[in-house]
């Protein structure tokens, strides 16, 4: 069997930004094994497979490691591959997923994603995380992942990680989030994901469904411009709208290959 296989890198305007996912269409499901298997050749945070059903597409999401609940640059890259190399005609893209539809609107050259918001609550940190940590939060919140606040973008920047210590710790599809005011930018972060074949994600669109509606609150505003400030960098358009929030972002194709699955 010979697959498309795109890669895309999501939240940026330049090749080796960003962060990079694979997208492989698929006219039917693969098994769950063999999806997984090509995620892990493929070597990169996320491979999102797809299947168009016509009034929807339904999508999935594999690292390396798992299959995950939701992931925010492989829906973005995926939207990327479908409006720019497809030729899907829909300015709205409606993914079907198993956190439910995922709506993603073509505009200007842009990709906004409705997503759910995840607003964290207060909590107590994990003491082998605050052991695997060179510099403690601030504050300590959690949702799906754990979001730590800190003083400012320098610390942010300046986190390393004990992965000894750090691989200790089970969240399932979870990671932590750091999280600061930002020097340019309404707020930096970055996301760490324990046990994973891939320690830091660039780039993580589903981290900012905790992320927006904890700083809108505490900056007082629904529009924000955010940066997750990891080594390739990743620019994101975010908005609060209550039980939702609004993700932005640009991509760039890579590289466009097929793969032979015998």
């Amino acid at each position: 069997m010979k697959l498309k296989l795109y890669q895309i890198d999501a939240f940026t305007d330049r090749i080796f930004g960003g962060n990079p996912a694979c997208v492989v269409p698929l006219e039917d499901w693969l098994p769950e094994e063999i999806m997984l298997k090509i995620a892990k050749e493929n070597a990169v945070a996320e491979t999102a497979f797809f299947v168009d059903k016509g009034a929807k597409i339904h999508l999935r999401w594999f690292t390396p490691d798992i299959e995950m609940d939701l992931c925010g640059h492989a829906t973005l890259a995926s939207a990327h591959c479908l409006a720019t190399i497809l030729g899907y005609a829909q300015d709205e893209i409606v993914f079907e997923t198993i956190s439910g539809d995922l709506i993603v609107i073509v505009e200007n050259g842009q990709y906004k994603m409705d997503f759910p918001s995840r607003m964290p609550i207060a909590a107590s940190l994990a003491p082998n995380i605050s052991a695997s940590l060179n510099i403690q939060p601030k504050e300590v919140l959690q949702s799906r992942d754990y979001v730590l606040v800190y003083e400012n973008e320098t610390a942010i920047r300046n986190i390393q990680i004990d992965r000894q210590l750090f691989d200790q710790i089970n969240l399932g599809p979870g990671g932590v989030i750091v999280t600061a005011i930002g020097d340019n930018c309404d707020f930096v972060s970055r996301f760490f994901t324990p046990q994973a074949t891939i320690l830091e994600d660039p780039v993580t669109g589903s981290a900012h469904c905790s992320l927006i509606p904890f700083w809108a609150q505490r900056l007082n505003k629904k529009l924000l411009y955010a940066q997750q400030v990891s080594e390739r960098m990743g620019k994101l358009y975010c908005e609060d709208k209550g039980e939702r929030v609004i993700i932005g972002g640009q991509a760039k194709t890579y590289s466009i290959g097929e793969c032979w699955i015998a």
